[in-house]
């Protein structure tokens, strides 16, 4: 049924469970996994960082990659022990939201599914920190799996 499973995931506690239900899925379909880590360059124009930091702009946003890179190599393994050698894309958020840029990459990578976790945040904390896959899901043109925290 699926052929081209994108999984994206950030630096939380969902990640290795978002992971592990991504590799079963590939596995199970036999189809291709990409695994997707948005930089969230937003966070930086918010914070006009460039007049807080010692370190000039370009060289955080160089840190911020490689450090995604590695997060992705590590995320990997979960994947490769289930037998899937996996794509790693960093993607840079450029000037959008993170859901934005999720939904473009699930539809340039051709995805057929996209797997997230959601972290089920509820009253006030959702409503002033909004929920990435909640657009996700209205923005996205493939199959979206949200996989729920505990």
């Amino acid at each position: 049924m699926y052929k081209r499973i994108l999984v994206a995931i950030d630096d939380s506690f969902m990640t290795q469970r978002v992971l592990a239900e991504a590799a079963s899925l590939a596995k199970a379909h036999g189809a291709a996994l990409c695994i997707a880590h948005a930089i969230d360059e937003t966070i930086l124009a918010r914070s006009n960082v460039e007049s807080l930091a010692p370190t000039p702009i370009g060289e955080v946003e160089s840190q911020l990659r490689t450090a995604a890179r590695a997060f992705l190599e590590k995320a990997a393994a979960t994947a490769r022990a289930a037998g899937i050698e996996p794509e790693l894309k960093v993607v840079d958020s450029e000037k959008k939201h993170v859901s934005d840029i999720l939904a473009d990459t699930a539809e340039a990578w051709k995805a057929d599914l996209l797997i997230l976790g959601t972290h089920g945040r509820r009253g006030l904390e959702r409503y002033f920190v909004g929920s990435v896959a909640e657009r996700v899901v209205r923005r996205a043109s493939c199959s979206i799996l949200l996989v729920r925290g505990e």
